[in-house]
């Protein structure tokens, strides 16, 4: 499916004038200088009981016939979240309205029309893949004059409806600013954290997003969902390796916290194919620990913050993290998320014991 984004034609390639050389085509001069993954780059994979776990909740997926962000977004955390039968899932389709410039989903003008019965399919495929947490995220919908918000709050009460121990996690889109539709989707909704993405520094808005997204709105959308309830948690993500620099980042986590925002994750942002804007750098682990200490400073509640950490990184975890529970990265590492935390010699945390 055709995505809006920069594309380059491969049709006109020439010879060298000096030479019977071949001059590589600019698609194929792009396609050559995408970076490697660092070392660093890796996590672990499920064993045992979380391989079985892991390949249920692929089939439950698969036979249902649902879209989630782990597949769509190509998360590397996809064996560890579904190793712990937890899945976040993508509704209103697998195509969004928007362009951004970073995001695998495919993109169009004119998305299919809703599928009615998405809310009762959801619900139960949740129900029989017997999850303790949810994450519902979407695409964005500027097709509609709601931006999808009905059907969002659809979704989540038939989920509640089926499987009302379950907790729910709503990663939205900005709704394109739409405050009476963030009002209709919130009122009295079941849910344990409301999130929506800034995805980069300010600075970067017009190079990375959508034009009808940015910094600002977003922010917006996430002060006015805590005016609306402020009993629950809200939760922003921020990628990195786009060509922010460290100060941007840093003041972007302090303007996040300012709106009073209480959960935070970063991570770096990896292409998804050589049309997309191309990575700017890796910052080392080390750097992502230095984050991490910086936002637990400014007071967030709840961080993840790692070359492989997204949006939906541990978020059962996470939310229990924000409430009082043990910090995320200090729990079973995978190596996703990384703190200065494991370097505290008074606190030794090894499987969720501390001594």
């Amino acid at each position: 499916m055709e995505r809006r984004l920069p594309t380059i034609d491969s049709s006109n390639s020439d010879r060298n004038a000096c030479s019977d050389g071949y001059i590589s085509s600019p698609v194929q001069k792009r396609k050559s200088m995408r970076k490697r993954l660092p070392a660093w780059f890796k996590t672990s994979l499920p064993t045992g009981d979380s391989q079985d776990r892991f390949n249920g909740t692929k089939n439950n997926v698969n036979q249902h016939g649902l879209n989630t962000v782990c597949e769509e977004a190509r998360c590397p955390n996809v064996h560890d979240c579904w190793g712990r039968g937890t899945a976040t899932f993508m509704i209103a389709g697998d195509v969004c309205t928007r362009g951004c410039r970073f995001c695998a989903v495919g993109t169009v003008k004119s998305p299919p029309k809703l599928d009615r019965n998405e809310p009762l399919e959801l619900a139960d495929a949740i129900s029989k893949m017997g999850l303790s947490y949810a994450v519902i995220t979407v695409v964005n919908r500027d097709d509609l004059s709601d931006g999808g918000a009905r059907h969002y709050r659809n979704c989540i009460l038939e989920i509640r409806n089926r499987n009302p121990e379950v907790g729910i996690e709503l990663l939205c889109s900005d709704l394109d600013g739409n405050k009476e539709a963030l009002e209709l989707l919130l009122k009295n909704l079941p849910l344990k954290v409301f999130a929506h993405n800034v995805e980069c520094v300010p600075r970067l808005d017009s190079i990375v997003r959508d034009p009808r997204a940015s910094f600002d709105q977003s922010l917006e959308i996430l002060e006015y969902a805590k005016i609306l309830r402020p009993d629950l948690l809200t939760k922003t993500s921020l990628m990195v390796g786009l060509g922010e620099s460290d100060t941007e980042v840093e003041q972007a986590l302090q303007k996040i916290r300012e709106s009073g925002v209480d959960m935070v994750t970063l991570g770096q942002y990896l292409q998804p194919s050589y049309k997309h804007i191309p990575i700017d750098r890796f910052p080392e682990p080390e750097k992502f620990a230095d984050w991490d200490q910086i936002a637990r400073s400014l007071g967030f509640s709840a961080v993840a913050s790692g070359p492989l950490v997204r949006s939906s990184y541990r978020a059962g975890l996470l939310w229990e993290e924000a409430i009082g529970g043990e910090p995320v990265v200090t729990r079973d590492s995978t190596g996703s998320a990384v703190s200065h935390l494991f370097l505290n010699e008074e606190t030794v945390v090894v499987k969720g014991q501390t001594s």
